[in-house]
């Protein structure tokens, strides 16, 4: 989508590289957003992250980044969060207990599967799209996790996934997109996802 600029919230716990790759594949700008007024004027940002959910708050406290990232999402502007980014917008995860999330998504993040089962989940999986979600589709996603968000909170349209176990996929709120799994790794299905969610945004934007 030409002509649109795309900030990529750089914390050090993601892999900024391939979310900034697949937003050029779509003909879109980026650049990368560190302090709390960058988070604030980003037309479009996006949280991406990877790791334990102790090392992503730390990282956005040590930014200054949590409570303009707190009125972003309260303010339903456009912002695209993946995997850890997912967790983040939670109240709290059992991977990394005491610690505080940002608290926009009710619920706690939970560890993924039973015994037996092979922890972090590396691969694609299914997503079971809820028909009335206006940006999200059924289809196969690539997931890099072993913990993940069990109940779908109140106010906020959603797709499942399972492994050994169903949770929540994705979650959206206006142009507010929050996804378990990769969609810049996710290949075309990923792809024409992060199109909606720019369409979805840009009209966002437009009102």
């Amino acid at each position: 989508m030409r002509g649109t600029t795309v900030g990529i919230v750089r914390t050090g716990v993601a892999n900024t590289a391939s979310v900034a790759a697949a937003f050029k594949r779509l003909g879109c700008d980026w650049t990368f957003v560190e302090t709390a007024s960058e988070v604030k004027r980003a037309e479009l940002l996006v949280l991406p992250g990877v790791g334990s959910f102790g090392a992503g708050m730390e990282a956005l406290r040590a930014q200054g980044l949590t409570s303009a990232l707190r009125d972003r999402i309260a303010g339903g502007l456009p912002t695209l969060a993946i995997c850890l980014g997912l967790q983040l917008l939670c109240a709290s995860s059992e991977e990394s207990p005491g610690v505080h999330g940002l608290g926009e998504i009710s619920g706690e993040v939970r560890k993924l599967g039973v015994e037996g089962v092979r922890l972090p989940q590396f691969g694609w999986n299914w997503v079971e799209a809820d028909p009335i979600a206006p940006t999200l589709l059924s289809g196969y996603a690539y997931y890099a996790n072993s913990y993940g968000l069990f109940e779908t909170p109140t106010g906020w349209a959603f797709a499942t996934t399972d492994y050994s176990g169903t949770f929540i996929a994705a979650l959206e709120k206006g142009p507010v997109l929050a996804c378990q799994f990769h969609p810049e790794l996710s290949g075309a299905y990923g792809s024409s996802l992060l199109e909606r969610w720019l369409e979805r945004a840009k009209g966002a934007l437009s009102c």
